[in-house]
């Protein structure tokens, strides 16, 4: 795990949506079943696609808990 970049993290509770029904809201404030769509319809290529394909993971196995911490450091 010495090649975990915490700063991808970081940027779920930064990155505003660009497009779309939810733009400008925070990745991390998406509705799951939004991100279910996503999953569903397949990901945007690129770091957008990756992000929103880790909130994806982090929503659906209920690991929002782990985004707190970062969200309160702002």
């Amino acid at each position: 795990m010495s090649d975990f970049d915490s700063s991808y993290l970081q940027e779920l509770v930064k990155f505003k949506m660009p497009f779309g029904k939810y733009k400008g809201t925070l990745l991390c404030d998406l509705p799951e079943p939004y991100l279910v769509w996503f999953h569903t319809k397949g990901f945007p290529d690129g770091k957008l696609g990756g992000l929103l394909a880790t909130i994806y993971e982090i929503k659906v196995n209920g690991l929002e808990y782990l985004l707190k911490p970062l969200r309160e450091k702002g």
